[in-house]
């Protein structure tokens, strides 16, 4: 067990775990552990919206009380986790990042959320993200970025940069993300950490304010393999509030991580992603990677997916049609945010709905629903939105015959370590080429994990390894991943995240958790 040092907070996931249930340390000391880190460290990273001290006192106090009386308890219970703010959590606030939504505590809980209180998992917060999912850099939240714990001046990733940020800040040892278009795996990248978007349909959307509902997926984030395994098994499978919840249980995610073998797999480097664009260090750190495999016994060879060329257009035509619908329901007239227009003495329902989306929106969401109420207006649909949805096609296809030769595929996650805070903010392309080799895998709908590779020789920052595997075929990615970890660890003599600079602290009290 690494579980050696006092501070709890550095512990892994299924350390602590295992430690809670032989009764070495309890669940509130487990908590309070990291009520205390988040108050010492969040002024600066900013990887939190709300803090519900109180609440996960008390469920840390019922874990305790439960597993003094015998009670059967899951195998995380007792453990601190986060959730993106975008995943509704009755008593917590959920505002999506957005204005719009500032204060609103929803009455009932998301099924993933139902499933990690009933698993005993103690609920910390609500993070940072962009606005309504749109951003690759949280710093399109409403309510200030996230920084990225490596350098405070550069960019967590996004849109889920406040889960990675808290899980590489030792803020929380397990995070929930939701991945649209890379929105797990890309922050994942950019800070040192594990990120896996399940396959689609893998993981409940029930209680997810959606985005682009063909896209979204929440999925774990975590400091390892076998704790994002361990979380995955935890809110995985069939929900039937979910009429796009795939009808199987969880993936065997725990069993396929500690069995991790890689001998006699075929591997397959995805041509399309990678060469021009990628930074210099970013693909010195994957061919060592792809080495790695290749010592171990496992055959390497290279794929052409000539669609994914197009990946990138597509996607941002499908994702802003998909969310102009889905943020129409953000009328002012039913909950959230009311602006009543300036000088007019009875407004109208219409007026007061364009003044509280005008105050409301942000300006990126407002540009994705312009964008999406363009492709999908009258005259231009099939030229938009249809063409797009024909490649989403070819894209499937390619993924289809690059899984008939090999088992998994693999590529950069990003093509450049996290950037400085404000550098892309005013090129919205550039903003969205950061998720140009996570964007195919949710047009598909398969799996993908993000895991860390090394640290770029140009600025000492994370770069991030992609995996992907068939749809329904997660728990290969956890044997593949686990495998490669365990070499990388052996390469860079430990975790990443211990090489990161420490981070400055105020003096940790309660009153300092909003």
């Amino acid at each position: 067990m690494t579980g050696t040092s006092p501070d709890l907070t550095r512990w892994s996931a299924t350390d602590l775990a295992a430690a809670l249930a032989v009764g070495e340390v309890s669940a509130v000391e487990v908590t309070r552990a990291h009520l205390d880190r988040i108050a010492a460290v969040d002024p600066e990273v900013h990887a939190f919206l709300h803090v519900g001290a109180d609440g996960a006192l008390a469920a840390a106090r019922a874990v305790d009380d439960a597993r003094a009386a015998g009670r059967p308890l899951g195998p995380l219970a007792g453990v601190p986790v986060a959730v993106k703010d975008v995943v509704t959590t009755q008593g917590l606030p959920t505002t999506a990042g957005s204005r719009i939504l500032a204060g609103w505590v929803p009455p009932y809980d998301a099924t993933l959320v139902t499933r990690l209180r009933a698993g005993g998992l103690v609920l910390l917060g609500k993070t940072n993200m962009d606005e309504f999912a749109m951003g690759s850099s949280t710093e399109h939240s409403a309510y200030g970025p996230t920084h990225n714990p490596w350098d405070l001046e550069r960019i967590p990733g996004g849109s889920g940069g406040g889960s990675a940020a808290a899980v590489a800040a030792f803020e929380a040892p397990l995070a929930i993300g939701t991945d649209t278009g890379g929105s797990i795996r890309q922050p994942a990248a950019v800070t040192g950490t594990v990120g896996v978007k399940p396959t689609y349909g893998g993981v409940s959307r029930y209680g997810l304010i959606a985005l682009a509902s063909s896209l979204d997926q929440a999925g774990p984030c975590a400091r390892s393999v076998l704790d994002a395994a361990a979380l995955h098994e935890v809110i995985g499978g069939h929900d039937p509030r979910d009429s796009t919840s795939i009808d199987a249980p969880a993936p065997a995610a725990v069993e396929a991580a500690r069995r991790a073998d890689v001998r006699g797999l075929r591997i397959g480097v995805v041509r399309e992603l990678g060469g021009d664009g990628y930074q210099a260090g970013v693909r010195t750190r994957f061919d060592e990677s792809v080495q790695l495999l290749v010592d171990a016994g496992a055959e390497v060879v290279e794929v052409s997916c000539p669609s994914f060329e197009y990946a990138l257009a597509a996607y941002y035509l499908i994702l802003p049609s998909e969310a102009s619908s889905n943020l129409a329901r953000f009328d002012a007239m039913r909950y959230g945010l009311r602006v009543v227009p300036d000088g007019v003495d009875a407004p109208t329902a219409e007026q007061v709905m364009a003044a509280t989306r005008d105050a409301g929106f942000g300006d990126e969401v407002k540009r994705r629903i312009i964008l999406g109420t363009y492709a999908l207006s009258s005259g231009y649909y099939d030229a938009y939105y249809g063409q797009a949805q024909k490649v989403r096609t070819l894209i499937a296809r390619d993924f289809e015959a690059a899984f008939g030769r090999v088992d998994v595929l693999m590529s950069p996650t990003t093509p450049t370590t996290a950037f400085r805070l404000g550098e892309k903010l005013d090129d919205p392309v550039a903003m969205y080429l950061s998720d140009v080799a996570t964007i195919p895998a949710n047009l598909a709908g398969i799996p993908g994990m993000s895991l860390p590779a090394g640290l770029a020789d140009e600025d000492g920052l994370p770069v991030g390894v992609q995996l992907l595997a068939p749809a329904t075929h997660d728990a290969r990615l956890y044997g593949v991943g686990a495998a490669l970890e365990a070499m990388l660890l052996e390469r860079w003599g430990g975790p990443l995240l211990d090489r990161a600079p420490a981070l400055p602290t105020t003096a940790p009290t309660r009153e300092g958790v909003a």
